[in-house]
Parts: C-alpha cells; sequence; structure tokens
C-alpha cells in the first residue's frame, strides 16, 4: 500500500493477542465450554469473532455449533473460566518496548478493544502501571457510543475522537492482530499495522494494510514517522 505522506501523530493498541497473551486463553476456555456439550471449538470461528462485541460473539459461537445454551449462559460460563486465567496473561514479546517508547516520546496512545469493562479490569489487573501510560481506553462491549463492534469502525473513532487534539484519521496507526480489527482500523480511514495469528488468511487484506508483520519486536517506528527506537 502506498504510504501517505501524512505524519503519524497518534497511535490506538488493541489489547487481545497484540499486547496480551489473552487470545490463548480464550481458546483454551472456550474449547471446555464447547467440550461440555460435544462440539469442537475451531480456529474459523475464533477468526470470525475476534474484535467483536462479546455479546455479537457468542451469538456467533452458539449458532455456528448449535450449542444449548443462551447468550448469557455462555458468557457465564466464559466469565467464570477468565476469572481464573486472564490475571495471568503476559505481555507479548516487543509490545512493551513500544508503548513505552512511543509514550516517552510524547506520542499520544490509546485502546480500543472489544473487552467490557469487566473484561479489561481482569485483563489488565497484573499490568496496571503499563496501561496507565495510555491517554485512554474504549472498550466497545461496554462503551454506549460504539454502536457496532469490530469490523465497523466505530471503536477506533470513537478512540481518535477522544484524544485531546483529535486527529485526522490519517494520521492515526492503529495495531491490531485480529482480521476483524484490521478491517476496522482501514474502515476509519487510518493506517493499519497488521500483527496476525499465523494461523491468519492473509490474503484478503495483506495488499490493503499498510503493513504485516510475524510480531511486534519487528516493528520500526521510524518507517512511520515515528521517533526510532534508541540505537537503531
Amino acid at each position: 500500500m502506498a504510504q501517505s505522506e501524512l505524519k503519524i501523530t497518534h497511535v490506538v493498541f488493541d489489547v487481545d493477542g497484540l499486547i496480551l497473551d489473552t487470545e490463548r486463553v480464550y481458546t483454551e476456555c472456550l474449547e471446555e465450554i464447547c467440550g461440555e456439550s460435544g462440539h469442537q471449538y475451531t480456529w474459523e470461528i475464533k477468526a470470525r469473532q475476534m474484535g467483536m462485541k462479546e455479546h455479537e460473539s457468542a451469538k456467533l459461537c452458539i449458532d455456528e455449533l448449535n450449542l444449548p445454551l443462551t447468550v448469557e449462559e455462555y458468557l457465564n460460563k466464559l466469565r467464570t473460566k477468565l476469572a481464573q486465567k486472564l490475571p495471568s496473561a503476559q505481555v507479548l514479546p516487543g509490545a512493551e518496548k513500544l508503548i513505552r517508547h512511543l509514550h516517552s516520546h510524547n506520542i499520544p496512545i490509546a485502546v480500543a478493544t472489544g473487552a467490557d469493562n469487566w473484561g479489561f479490569e481482569k485483563r489488565v489487573s497484573g499490568h496496571k502501571e503499563l496501561f496507565s501510560l495510555f491517554s485512554h481506553s474504549v472498550l466497545s462491549s461496554s462503551d454506549p457510543e460504539v454502536k457496532y463492534g469490530k469490523p465497523a469502525p466505530d471503536c477506533f473513532l470513537v478512540c481518535a475522537a477522544r484524544f485531546k487534539d483529535t486527529p485526522d484519521p490519517q494520521q492515526v496507526l492503529v495495531f491490531e492482530d485480529a482480521p476483524n480489527g484490521a478491517e476496522a482500523g482501514l474502515a476509519a480511514g487510518m493506517r493499519v499495522v497488521w500483527v496476525p495469528d499465523p494461523r491468519a488468511d492473509r490474503s484478503k487484506l495483506g495488499g490493503k494494510v499498510d503493513l504485516v508483520l510475524e510480531s511486534l519486536e519487528l516493528f520500526k517506528p521510524e518507517c512511520f514517522g515515528l521517533p526510532p527506537y534508541p540505537n537503531s
């Protein structure tokens, strides 16, 4: 994709599977829930769920596998399991380095996630100091201004509007791991760095996003007009 001439001034991060290794936790929990009724939770279903609001995600899984659960029953089971496992989720390689680097150079950074208040608090409970570096967090499943979850652009547009200086979308760089999230960033008119799961189908988005990376460890800030890492 041709690089825009506008300089990146603000950065927005997804959380699950990008900053924190929570997608693995979600997979474990949902494999257990689906297995209880003899069904197999697949990557294909997970890929479609990633980035969605929680009720939409639950309904998709229930409908696809014909689970004998209501949305509320599904979510209650999931939360019971997540409450035990989410707080121990680790930061993924390269994420903390990049977040601290941008913050140290006064680049405004924020979070836009499909999580709700409960889930977000569980996720970040072991990393509160790191997440305190973000100017704000948009939690799509709890935020009344986010009408539609990813792949709709709502969460990223709301997030950008809450920066103090309301940047032009083309000056916002989005980091995402989920195909739905990358599509949402593109729909918002923002620049997108996609760090997909190795199982993800890259053919649909590979030519649309600005950059595809195996890991945030490989990101070079100067490629987007951001301050380079020391000694890079």
